[in-house]
């Protein structure tokens, strides 16, 4: 199998409240994760695609790589509940 990129589906994020003088939040939360192939040709760069068909275009890869973390799942354990079940079945395959 290529390498496996874990793709951030991420929320929108939220408008600034100018008038209770919180700043606008810079961080976008994740909604979503998915995995997916390299693109062709590459190790480095993330398909087009998620295994579950997803666009990755406007998905952000983690930092976290499963090839790096012997014995462990492919995803970052910290989003866990967030784990694309369609992406997860394939990666069980």
């Amino acid at each position: 199998m290529s390498e496996i990129f874990v793709m951030y589906e991420l929320d929108q994020p939220l408008a600034a409240r100018s008038s209770t003088g919180i700043p606008p939040v810079e961080e976008r939360p994740v909604r979503r994760v998915h995995a997916a192939n390299a693109a062709p040709g590459s190790s480095t760069t993330p398909g087009p695609r998620t295994l579950c068909g997803k666009d990755t275009f406007a998905m952000e890869a983690a930092s976290w790589k499963p090839s790096e973390q012997p014995g462990s799942s492919w995803y970052t354990p910290k989003y866990a509940p967030l784990v694309c079940a369609q992406c997860d079945a394939v990666m069980e395959v």
